[in-house]
């Protein structure tokens, strides 16, 4: 079995990702969407946990001398903290806007200038909050090398994004990967498989064609 087979099974198993195509979801953008992924579930199973740490620190090899792991708020500051703590490197966290209150600041932690970074995000929707991530690190002098993830819902727009962007992404799993790990194992039908496999290619529109 795979690491992105084995990863959408136990996302799957852990209730991480939850499937509801005939009542769904709506996400913090308002889009309406028959999936819904919460990473941060992982945190709570060690088996789980440890499993993404040795993924990411296999995916990490891709991306040639890493000098500083930096987390985006608020999902992935854990497994950022995580894997930068397994390969015995800096770490940092990233929010998309500065707070609002205190030093009022968008990086939290101490970046060496001109620093080599890789971005740790829990998933890859639009890939908006990651890329904005990478900008203000960029506009900080640094050398953003990549952004890796646990999950990637494949949307067409966010492979846009990060190639406007000249940012290169990997995740651990990805959309196609877990529907049919989802199909395999019985825990959707067919027909929900194929409702999935719509709303993916066209997230959306999708909820205003069909209901």
């Amino acid at each position: 079995m795979t690491t992105e087979t084995l990863i959408a099974q136990k996302l799957l198993q852990i209730n991480a990702i939850k499937l509801n195509p005939q009542n769904p979801f709506t996400w913090a953008s308002g889009m309406r969407s028959p999936i819904y992924c919460d990473n941060r579930i992982t945190l709570s199973y060690p088996e789980v946990r440890t499993l993404i740490k040795s993924a990411f620190i296999e995916l990490s090899k891709e991306f040639e001398k890493i000098e500083m792991i930096s987390g985006v708020a608020t999902a992935g500051i854990a497994h950022g903290a995580l894997l930068a703590d397994a390969l015995d490197l800096p770490f940092s966290y990233v929010r998309s806007a500065p707070k609002s209150h205190g030093r009022q600041n968008s990086i939290e932690g101490e970046i060496p200038p001109k620093s080599r970074i890789l971005v740790v995000e829990d998933l890859i929707s639009t890939g908006g909050s990651s890329i904005e991530v990478v900008e203000i690190l960029r506009a900080e002098g640094h050398n953003v090398l990549g952004v890796v993830a646990i999950f990637d819902y494949g949307f067409e727009k966010a492979k846009n994004n990060f190639r406007n962007s000249a940012c290169k992404y990997r995740t651990l799993s990805h959309y196609n990967e877990l529907i049919e790990e989802a199909f395999n194992t019985n825990y959707i039908t067919e027909v929900e498989g194929e409702v999935l496999k719509r709303w993916n290619s066209d997230p959306e529109k999708w909820y205003e064609n069909n209901f």
